[in-house]
């Protein structure tokens, strides 16, 4: 989790749904939905809480994508990120440079698998936080999660270029970090696809839930992810290199 997207995605995600239905979803609905473990395709979530609206007739899929970026990227998405007016330019950072440099120092080997799509993914990683070509699997690259190969496969990728051939018994732990229960769901499946590999899943509530007045809410979401399989749930992202040292002694 490295950037706060309540004001962005989820923006988008609501806005499509209203722009087709009349209905806003609120946070609560979303992080309902999102809950299910099922609905990590934003795209697919609006099309979902619009057919849970008894909509009739459901928009095409192709023309909800094109709604959906509209209001995210505000431009052509394969186009100059300079010129996107869209909620993308809503997103805070939650770590910076510093952190993966961090990371460097601490010998622990990273990469990202989202599910944004590329031009997003690489607009922050690369542009924002000045990443030169970080290890990537992103939108398109790899079914959507909780599938579990996009995480096998960047895995995969970054130990062997740490000439570590495969994932096993022998390969160090790999620890994926996420807020949502797609994100737990997939390391767990990850465990089922190969069984000799250590997997560790760490957690985070998103950023809208960490408000004072919402501590009861997100108490609830941290004890989901947490029933779901997550190993451990952090209280920010840049926690993870504190308790990665601890774990991984």
């Amino acid at each position: 989790m490295i950037r706060d997207v309540g004001g962005s995605y989820r923006r988008a995600l609501a806005e499509t749904v209203h722009h087709y239905s009349g209905w806003r979803p609120d946070p609560a609905t979303i992080d309902s939905l999102k809950s299910e473990g099922l609905w990590n395709n934003d795209w697919e979530a609006s099309l979902e809480l619009l057919r849970r609206r008894a909509l009739a007739p459901l928009p095409a899929f192709d023309a909800l994508v094109e709604v959906f970026s509209s209001f995210y990227f505000g431009g052509d998405p394969a186009g100059d990120p300079a010129r996107w007016t869209g909620f993308i330019g809503d997103e805070p950072l939650l770590v910076s440079r510093s952190f993966f440099a961090e990371l460097d120092a601490a010998g622990i080997a990273w990469g990202f698998v989202s599910g944004a799509e590329p031009p997003s993914a690489r607009f922050v990683l690369e542009q924002r936080l000045g990443l030169q070509a970080p290890p990537l699997i992103a939108m398109g690259d790899a079914p959507d999660k909780p599938d579990p190969t996009g995480l096998l496969q960047l895995a995969t990728q970054v130990l062997q270029h740490h000439g570590i051939d495969t994932l096993g018994a022998g390969a160090p732990p790999v620890a994926y970090l996420g807020d949502t229960v797609a994100d737990v769901q997939t390391v767990v499946n990850a465990r089922l696809a190969a069984a000799d590999q250590p997997f560790i899943s760490l957690a985070v509530a998103p950023p809208h839930l960490h408000g004072r007045e919402l501590m009861e809410a997100r108490a609830s979401y941290e004890h989901q992810l947490q029933q779901c399989g997550a190993d451990l749930v952090l209280g920010r992202t840049s926690d993870a290199l504190r308790q990665l040292q601890t774990m991984l002694g």
